[in-house]
């Protein structure tokens, strides 16, 4: 004859056996956005449109983002994002930037650093461009913009066109035309 102790250790193994698992693990968790990334480290989401299609950030804070394709997002400025977005992530800023231009006047200048105050959040976001920094107001950046479509096509029409533009006002400026 069993023991009662045995009996009991023989019910729970059965119990355990037949329960159902997924009851005992968590809900799966989301899989984290780069958006979400972005707030990690200290910057808003903004400074990347809504067409993000995937995004790798190594261990060192390189990351790539990948569009859907070159669009247009109109900040205080116009602001060009092309299909691939390469940098280097750090708390408070992107370093080493590529694959996003701003217009200014009439030319497009890569916006090679993105930072902001630390500790965040911060009023202020800077892009740097060149040697030169420009301060913004970080509201513009805190919402996710919806970016609007535009190939590269388009991109280097305009930048041709206005290089033909500047080089015949020059032209006729000191040619005495």
């Amino acid at each position: 004859m069993l023991s009662q102790k045995t009996h009991l250790f023989l019910l729970l193994l059965i119990v355990a056996a037949t329960a159902d698992s997924s009851i005992a693990s968590p809900p799966d968790e989301p899989p984290e956005t780069v958006y979400d990334i972005l707030k990690k480290f200290g910057l808003p989401p903004g400074l990347l449109p809504d067409t993000v299609k995937s995004y790798t950030l190594s261990t060192d804070g390189d990351f790539t983002v990948d569009l859907e394709g070159p669009c247009y997002v109109q900040f205080e400025y116009l602001v060009w994002y092309d299909r691939r977005i390469t940098g280097n992530l750090k708390y408070g800023g992107i370093h080493q930037l590529k694959g996003i231009e701003v217009k200014r006047f009439f030319l497009w200048l890569n916006v090679d650093e993105i930072t902001v105050d630390l500790p965040p959040p911060s009023d202020n976001i800077y892009f740097q461009v060149g040697i030169i920094t420009r301060r913004l107001d970080v509201k513009q950046f805190l919402d996710v913009h919806t970016c609007k479509k535009g190939s590269i096509l388009q991109f280097l029409k305009v930048k041709a066109f206005l290089g033909f533009f500047f080089c015949v006002l020059n032209y006729m400026i000191f040619c005495n035309c």
